[in-house]
């Protein structure tokens, strides 16, 4: 029985250095070089703009300030209705998985009592303001590290600020727009 053992060590040995050989191999004879000019050139829609030099992409949201001044409160409850799954926007309405978001803009961060609202929610100080909810709308994820809600996001500038002017309207006395 110790005999097949070492045979099959050996196997698995023999196959290690053999991929490890074909590795060396491969660096000495392949020299990849990258062409002066993309050999596919993707078409992008007129008016946008290419990506900045580096390839990145912007690292956060956009300045909410200025999509809320053409933000449609009904294309953003036509947005909301995701949330809705997981949040009631009526007043006074039920708690969910989420809190009740009336009267969340210019509320503080774990406004309503009896929410069992995340550490990471409820240790944010100040209200929810037009830019803590772009923030959180954006990257819930990286605004509040541990919170607890699992949606990934709303990465469309004008959709995040049409949900925004949704939320501002779900107010007795709406909060008035940034200037």
């Amino acid at each position: 029985m110790s005999m097949e053992w070492n045979k099959i060590f050996g196997a698995v040995l023999l196959a290690g250095l053999i991929a490890m050989l074909a590795g060396f191999a491969a660096e000495v004879l392949v020299h990849p070089k990258t062409p002066e000019k993309p050999a596919y050139v993707v078409a992008m829609p007129e008016g946008a703009a290419p990506a900045p030099s580096g390839g990145a992409a912007p690292s956060g949201p956009a300045e909410i300030a200025p999509l809320l001044a053409k933000a449609d409160a009904a294309a953003g409850q036509s947005a909301a209705k995701a949330c809705a799954a997981c949040h009631s926007f009526d007043k006074g309405g039920p708690n969910k998985v989420g809190p009740n978001l009336y009267g969340i803009v210019g509320a503080p961060h774990g406004h309503l009592d009896g929410f069992a609202y995340s550490d990471a929610i409820k240790g944010k100080a100040g209200p929810w303001n037009y830019d803590e909810l772009n923030h959180f709308l954006y990257d819930p994820k990286a605004y509040a590290p541990g919170t607890k809600m699992t949606f990934a996001g709303v990465k469309k500038d004008q959709d995040r600020a049409n949900i925004i002017a949704y939320l501002r309207s779900l107010s007795d006395s709406p909060a008035p727009l940034p200037q």
